[in-house]
């Protein structure tokens, strides 16, 4: 501002403003993408699941029931497979 003899004129200040402005909206937004991009796996979503992001056995499996991929039979079979647990493989029948 040295080079203006009494300040900066009106659309300068409106300049500085705006900038301003703009830079702790952008601040702002890049901390809050940053928090929920470290809290993401938090929720109680996760908690459900084991904390590994992915859907527990059971609820994959009532959900394909759900959507009709197979029948109240065969549901109730692979749940009773699922509580019962596995050998050492972790994967009936193997």
């Amino acid at each position: 501002m040295f080079w203006f003899p009494h300040g900066a004129p009106g659309w300068g200040w409106f300049a500085m403003s705006l900038g301003m402005l703009l830079f702790w909206v952008l601040l702002i937004a890049v901390a809050v993408l940053l928090f929920r991009a470290l809290n993401r796996g938090a929720g109680p979503s996760s908690q459900a699941h084991g904390g590994t992001g992915r859907p527990a056995p059971e609820q994959l499996l009532a959900e394909r029931f759900a959507r009709g991929e197979i029948d109240e039979d065969e549901y109730r079979r692979r749940l009773d497979v699922l509580r019962q647990g596995s050998g050492g493989s972790g994967w009936p029948g193997r």
